[in-house]
């Protein structure tokens, strides 16, 4: 491939033309242009600019195959060339290339700039490799460009994507000047890495410096405020967000909306959102998010969903999956059958998240015939997938087919996670297979190398204790490193009630009075077992102690 050596104008023109592509997004024009380049194999060498020009169309387009050839094709390169090379594997996900480019580049004697290093840092950040980037950072302080603001950033977003957060904070603290980029970099880590303490912190360490934050910082900051629920600061973001004349921005408005939501302020979402001259897909979709965490505003979310379909907005796979889990958790099916309806007509088939949610909200309903249906039309299905319909089996009597499900996600080839065993845990439970659940249990840790949690122990032992396997099931309790937790000794307690053992349910018993001493249930459990076996006196007492649990009580009645 030879390019044109003509007069250096028409060089020049090409390369005007090639950036008007690229500002434009014509990658068919830009493949014109660079057509009209080629000539037959000539003596003159190609020109330099264009060729690099080329280097940067092709990275933007993301054909990096095609922005390789050029670089090939070059005799001699700059160091803008060997960039726009680097940076083409960086930004397309290719960092290894990136890398094996830059060391290259080091080794034919090129000399590497701050934007050289900033993209070797950024491919170092895309391959997670801390010692890849602190290998260019030392590149980078030989060729003194190591406090150059745009190198220091990048390697900065190194540190926090390898999860080094306290390396990204050195290097911020040690930055001599610093720019709205540079804050931005590490707010947001903070919040990626659910220090959102730190962050807020950051914040206020910004505007205390004069440095004016843009929509990428009230992103972060709203974020982490409603990641801990601080209205408060979530208001005082509002306000700096006026003074600085951002509330016309959607992505800072859907930002508030977001999280005055989840810090329960729903009013205050809705006036943000009524205030808006055109909702857009995401301030509704941010707004029915938080409707579906309070089922008081369920009816809300439906009149709004309804509103935007009217206006003709456009409805993605997000929205509808948070209308469907409204629907689960309010038990409408009703209006659930009417957004499947709604699928059927306009949403394409193989959004894995949003036939999950569908599963899930006929199971809830009860509906387990459609649940079934649901998950059988599903084109691709995920251990979510399988999972809720192992919980909907467990959840509607039907042990056997959870069983079975496991069996077939097994075979297809799905990796099962914790929340599937405990799925399958609790359906052998309510469904009596007690030998099946317990080989789950251990399959869980030695197959599958799953580390049970405290609800993981709590299933086994309800296994145990409904078969009763009492001593079993005790022994269990006392293996458990964590603390045993109440509805370990609750699952005991029931269950020396129907196999009668006072010994064990006394024990259980008094472990549960020291948790939760005013909880009468215990009480009435243990007085019970105690009656059961004519210990009359210790259910008297144990009865005398339930009346004194129950004083200052209000007493149930009925308004029939």
């Amino acid at each position: 491939m030879t390019l044109v050596n003509g007069p250096k104008s028409a060089a020049v023109l090409y390369s005007s033309l090639l950036q008007s592509c690229i500002g434009s997004n014509a990658f068919r024009q830009g493949k014109s242009v660079h057509h009209r380049t080629i000539i037959a194999p000539s003596a003159s060498p190609p020109d330099l600019h264009l060729s690099t020009k080329l280097v940067i169309f092709y990275s933007h387009f993301g054909d990096v195959a095609a922005a390789r050839r050029v670089f090939d094709g070059m005799p001699h390169r700059s160091v803008v060339s060997w960039t726009a090379m680097v940076s083409a594997y960086a930004k397309n996900g290719r960092p290894r290339e990136a890398l094996e480019l830059f060391a290259l580049m080091l080794r034919s004697g090129a000399r590497a700039n701050q934007f050289t290093f900033g993209s070797a840092a950024s491919a170092c950040a895309g391959a997670r490799c801390a010692r890849s980037g602190e290998q260019v950072h030392a590149c980078a302080a030989k060729g003194r460009f190591a406090g150059d603001m745009f190198v220091q950033s990048a390697l900065m977003d190194m540190h926090l994507r390898c999860g080094s957060v306290a390396d990204a904070s050195r290097l911020f603290a040690e930055m001599e000047r610093k720019d709205v980029v540079s804050w931005n970099a590490l707010i947001r880590g903070f919040v990626e890495h659910k220090h959102y303490s730190d962050a807020l912190g950051l914040f206020a360490s910004m505007l205390r410096d004069a440095m004016v934050p843009d929509h990428f910082t009230f992103g972060s900051a709203l974020k982490a405020s409603a990641a801990v629920s601080l209205l408060s600061n979530v208001e005082l973001i509002h306000t700096c967000i006026i003074k600085l004349g951002y509330l016309g921005n959607k992505i800072v408005t859907a930002s508030l909306i977001d999280s005055y939501a989840k810090c329960r302020s729903l009013s205050s979402a809705r006036v943000i959102y009524d205030s808006m001259c055109e909702p857009d897909l995401v301030s509704s979709t941010a707004l029915i998010s938080g409707y579906s965490m309070d089922r008081n505003h369920s009816k809300d979310a439906m009149k709004l969903f309804c509103k935007i379909h009217r206006k003709g907005l456009r409805i993605d796979g997000v929205l509808l999956s948070s209308l469907l889990a409204i629907c689960a958790n309010t038990a409408s099916i009703k209006f659930g059958t009417q957004v499947h309806a709604y699928m059927c007509k306009k949403q394409p088939m193989g959004d894995a998240a949003l036939d999950n949610a569908l599963v899930d909200m006929y199971a809830k309903a009860g509906e387990f015939t459609d649940a079934r249906r649901a998950f059988d039309e599903m084109p691709h299905r995920n251990v979510i997938s399988w999972t809720s319909l192992i919980t909907a089996c467990g959840e509607n009597g039907f042990g056997e087919d959870a069983v079975t499900l496991f069996d077939r996600m097994a075979e297809d080839g799905v990796k099962p996670n914790d929340v599937t065993f405990l799925a399958l845990l609790s359906a052998c439970s309510h469904s009596g297979l007690m030998n099946k659940g317990i080989e789950y249990f251990t399959s869980m840790m030695s197959k599958y190398g799953i580390n049970p949690r405290v609800e993981h122990y709590s299933s086994a032992i309800d296994l145990l204790a409904r078969g009763g396997q009492l001593e079993d099931a005790w022994k269990l309790v006392q293996k458990i490193n964590a603390e045993p937790s109440s509805s370990m000794f609750g699952a005991m307690l029931g269950a020396c009630k129907i196999h009668g053992n006072v010994p064990l349910g006394e024990t259980a018993a008094k472990n549960l009075f020291s948790m939760d001493p005013e909880s009468s249930v215990n009480y009435a459990v243990l007085a019970n077992i105690f009656a059961d076996s004519c210990l009359w006196e210790n259910a008297q007492r144990t009865r005398k102690l339930l009346a004194e649990t129950s004083r200052g009580k209000e007493v149930g009645y009925s308004v029939i």
